[in-house]
């Protein structure tokens, strides 16, 4: 439990820590402390142990960015379209990219400029599953959120896509 609470450096620490103040607020305004630091700590621990079934004998991790996963497949559940100035789009959709990005680079590492072996991906990925059940526990409309975030995905690749077909155009 220690290891979500020490960090590499103090840009892994600001990241971690903007990433929850933005994820963390919204689950904890929405569902409540106790909700919010269940979610956090059972995310957590329950990342990095069955994190271990995938990373090499003898790797270390530590963060608390498979929690803050956690909290975000939460807050996609809960509040999806809550905006974010920050990232200047919906805290769902954020949720979910990161959540991909995630799969991406754990299934094609080699597509993914940044790529960096010593960060446990699959730990966020692992965060993140164990997300929506809390998320699904913690919302009645989970199923609309759901369908809301994939819709505002769909849209967002959509504008993607225009964009990149403007440039290629040019």
């Amino acid at each position: 439990m220690t290891a979500l609470f020490v960090h590499a450096n103090l840009l892994h620490l600001f990241g971690n820590m903007l990433f929850l103040f933005i994820f963390g607020n919204t689950l904890e305004k929405s569902a409540g402390a106790r909700a919010y630091l269940a979610a956090f700590f059972c995310g957590g621990f329950s990342s990095f142990l069955l994190s271990l079934l995938f990373m090499p004998r003898g790797a270390g991790m530590l963060g608390a960015s498979a929690a803050i996963f956690t909290v975000a497949a939460c807050v996609m559940l809960v509040q999806p379209l809550k905006f974010s100035w920050v990232f200047l789009a919906p805290q769902g959709l954020v949720a979910l990219i990161y959540f991909i990005y995630n799969l991406v680079v754990v299934s094609h590492p080699s597509l993914v400029r940044g790529y960096d072996p010593h960060v446990a991906y699959i730990a966020h990925i692992i965060g993140f599953l164990v997300g929506v059940p809390f998320g699904v526990a913690l919302s009645r409309q989970w199923k609309r959120n759901l369908l809301l975030t994939l819709l505002v995905f769909a849209v967002y690749l959509a504008i993607l896509q225009a964009a990149r077909h403007l440039l290629i155009t040019r």
